[in-house]
């Protein structure tokens, strides 16, 4: 799950000018939903995602003012699929509450590394932090890490993965990239830089491509210890785009914040190699979707009538 990435800064949804050959290459492995959609904004969805459920039950409408605070109340994925007997990790922005009872750690993730906030930088984030050697909360105790953010959390979901190879696992990876402010090393932002492309946007694009490097060292580790075949992987954003539209925004209106379709309409990959035949479905579809179809394809116990969401049958295959 990226951050502020629109529907437009991908390769393989016409833009000519970003470089995303991991996900493009995803893309065209996955079953697309080309009509999929979220909230407009951070934790709204977020929760969504963690429930199955509308925001607006789980108490959330906004980013701050704590309104962003899941309520203790609401059974989150990784608590279902714990109780289930998966490990669960997640990596990267939580944005649903940095207090106990609300942390991601409270609610069922066994392997915590996060930023603070709605992030790196924000206020209830490590003071003065940034995106390189950031100060992150490793399951309740903040450290230093060494390094760009995006890569920490890479590596320590690759870490988790592989500490878990031979049992069920749950990796959930949100990504702080690339919302703003846009920071990368230089190396990803000369490229874009070299294209003539204005500096913001040449830092955003390059935030992307290192997210996009790093999806695919992802996929190679999973090639490597064989477990591709058994890993559902699914790809998409938080809401539509922030810096990016104004280049390219796949013809749609509006942006991040707005419930134009710029502001709401996502990617959304879901691979399963040999299980999942490849293909376009443009039924709409939603955010609380996932969730009680994740639990169909794990063939996981848990009442969905208490979920907004629907099982998306075009997922699956006749059989």
């Amino acid at each position: 799950l990226t951050d502020d990435q629109g529907y437009g800064d991908l390769g393989c949804h016409g833009n000519d000018k970003i470089m995303t050959p991991n996900l493009d290459q995803m893309y065209k492995e996955s079953v697309r939903f080309t009509q999929f959609y979220t909230s407009p904004l951070c934790s709204p969805t977020r929760a969504s995602l963690m429930t199955g459920r509308y925001e607006y039950r789980s108490g959330i409408r906004a980013t701050v003012g704590g309104r962003s605070l899941l309520r203790p109340d609401e059974f989150t994925v990784a608590e279902i699929f714990s109780a289930a007997g998966y490990r669960t990790g997640i990596f990267g922005k939580w944005h649903l509450g940095d207090n106990y009872p609300l942390r991601a750690m409270d609610r069922g993730f066994q392997e915590s590394l996060v930023h603070g906030g709605g992030g790196i930088g924000q206020t209830p984030d490590a003071w003065g932090n940034t995106y390189f050697n950031p100060t992150l909360c490793h399951n309740g105790r903040w450290r230093k890490f060494m390094g760009y953010c995006t890569d920490i959390f890479f590596n320590a979901a690759i870490k988790f993965i592989e500490e878990n190879k031979d049992r069920p696992f749950f990796v959930y990876i949100p990504t702080n990239a690339p919302h703003s402010p846009h920071q990368v090393p230089e190396s990803y932002v000369e490229p874009y830089r070299k294209m003539g492309l204005p500096e913001e946007l040449s830092k955003f694009y390059g935030m992307i491509t290192n997210i996009d490097e790093n999806v695919g060292r992802l996929i190679n580790k999973l090639q490597e210890l064989n477990l591709e075949k058994d890993i559902i992987l699914i790809f998409m954003s938080d809401n539509g785009g922030a810096a990016g539209v104004k280049y390219y925004n796949a013809g749609m209106r509006g942006h991040k914040g707005t419930v134009y379709e710029g502001g709401i309409r996502v990617p959304f990959f879901i691979r399963w190699p040999e299980i999942l035949k490849p293909r376009d479905i443009d039924r709409i579809a939603a955010h609380i979707d996932i969730l009680p179809t994740l639990l169909r394809l794990m063939h996981v116990d848990c009442d969905p009538e208490k979920m907004d969401g629907e099982l998306l049958k075009e997922v699956f295959d006749d059989e």
